[in-house]
């Protein structure tokens, strides 16, 4: 029997499709002819040679095999340097891309897609994340290798974005007691209020010394990054043009009495919904476990004329890697 057949040079295949020069080929799916044909190997996929000539389909055509003594010529799918690692591209050319394998490394200075350029066989099995691509077939990330993949799964993991969602329902008059609904008039006490659009916010008369709310035993999640900034956010508008209080806030981090409050952000005047924040300062972040208790209300002697609503409340912190 037989053990191998040893070419000496090109061996001879039929063309499955029209094929370039310099191209690399893999063996038709499916081909019966003797010999089998050839097509395009595309992006990412292997191949068994490089085609020295163009060919109509339908035709022999000489395919300089991939395990050959010497060097190759390949045609380029973009420009790359000297050294360059170089993989499957579409329709058989050659990129630095990182795509499947690296079987060939550049010897010359590709400076355009439809340069040809010598390559030596240079398969490798990639050892750096750099160098693994990703097929990423359900189309969730957008890097192209393991260690963009990887990059973004760890900036979801570690995200300034983590957030903790305070329920109106939850808030409390500073002392523990219970908010009622709004009433309209002379009243320092917030309520809660249903508004044009069906939504339950809470809300401030034009009082000159408005009560502050509470938000009692925040834990902190376990996934929480010591030493990082916390953020609180409002989403907060006036009923009038008139007024522009700070949101005047308190924080309390663990069994300590001392307020680590960041800076007030002022309410703008007028109508529009927006977003407000206001940082504990990242000295005081202990991390989990620990308690937070915020205490926030408009400040003193700034309403006048019209009242506060506060549409949501919610947390921002920095997340870390769990070890377990």
């Amino acid at each position: 029997m037989v053990q191998s057949v040893v070419t000496d040079g090109p061996k001879t295949f039929l063309t499955g499709e029209a094929l370039e020069a310099y191209r690399r080929v893999k063996v038709k799916s499916g081909t019966t002819t003797s010999p089998p044909e050839v097509v395009y190997a595309d992006a990412g996929e292997a191949y068994i040679g490089v085609t020295l000539y163009p060919a109509a389909s339908g035709y022999e055509i000489a395919v300089q095999g991939f395990a050959k003594d010497g060097t190759i010529f390949v045609e380029a799918a973009d420009s790359f340097a000297v050294g360059a690692d170089l993989y499957g591209a579409a329709d058989g050319k050659v990129s630095d891309t990182a795509n499947g394998t690296a079987y060939l490394k550049a010897l010359e200075a590709a400076t355009a897609g439809g340069d040809v350029v010598e390559a030596a066989v240079h398969p490798f099995a990639a050892t750096a994340a750099g160098s693994i691509s990703v097929t990423d077939a359900g189309s969730i990330i957008t890097g192209a290798t393991v260690e963009a993949a990887l990059a973004e799964a760890f900036t979801h993991i570690q995200t300034a974005q983590k957030l903790i969602q305070i329920p109106l329902s939850s808030l409390t008059q500073e002392d523990g007691t219970a908010l009622t609904k709004f009433a309209d008039g002379d009243s320092a006490t917030p309520g809660f209020a249903q508004i044009s659009n069906k939504e339950v916010v809470l809300r401030w008369n034009n009082h000159a010394t408005p009560t502050k709310v509470a938000a009692f035993g925040i834990a902190l999640p376990p996934d929480l990054a010591a030493g990082a900034d916390v953020v609180v956010h409002w989403r907060a508008k006036m009923s009038g043009a008139t007024d522009s209080p700070d949101i005047e806030h308190e924080a309390y981090l663990g069994a300590g009495d001392t307020d680590c409050a960041g800076t007030d952000d002022e309410v703008d005047q007028g109508t529009t919904l927006t977003e407000y924040t206001a940082t504990i300062g990242n000295a005081d972040v202990g991390g989990s476990p620990e308690e937070l208790t915020l205490l926030f209300g408009p400040k003193a002697t700034e309403l006048g004329t019209d009242d506060l609503l506060v549409y949501s409340v919610w947390i921002e912190y920095t997340g870390k890697t769990l070890t377990a």
